[in-house]
């Protein structure tokens, strides 16, 4: 496993959370990604692709995670790390929409589908997904 925190400078936010703090991270990242110039349907969808990466944390790796938000050159980016077994290739190679009446599934195609970046570094001791949007230009220190 990366750790993907130096290159996300600066940080914005930093969390460990757990079930009981899905929401209120949720609302954080919202007022962070929106303080950094990120607004409108793009900040929603940021946000939502990281809850759901957040929850998959919870859901599937253990119960907890760690967040990190930050400025990656042009874009906000975010990293979701957990210590769980890691994510089985096959799910991470399906691209499709899971099927209407499936049961989960959905949480990892969201957010490969609403940001810019998707990236996974996966195995036994953990995983690291960064996601990422570029922000709008004419954001200070956005060319």
């Amino acid at each position: 496993m990366f750790d993907a925190s130096p290159d996300l400078s600066p940080l914005l936010l930093v969390v460990s959370f757990g079930r009981a703090q899905v929401r209120s991270t949720r609302h954080a990242v919202a007022r962070a990604v929106a303080a950094a110039g990120l607004t409108g349907t793009r900040a929603d969808d940021f946000v939502l692709a990281v809850n759901e990466l957040i929850t998959n944390a919870v859901r599937h790796a253990g119960g907890r995670g760690r967040l990190l938000l930050g400025l990656a050159g042009s874009a906000i980016a975010c990293d979701i790390i957990d210590t769980g077994g890691g994510i089985p290739a096959s799910r991470l190679r399906r691209h499709e929409l899971p099927a209407e009446f499936a049961v989960g599934g959905r949480g990892i195609w969201l957010a490969r589908h609403l940001c810019d970046l998707f990236q996974v570094e996966t195995g036994p001791h953990g995983t690291t997904i960064r996601v990422a949007v570029a922000l709008p230009s004419g954001v200070p220190g956005v060319g």
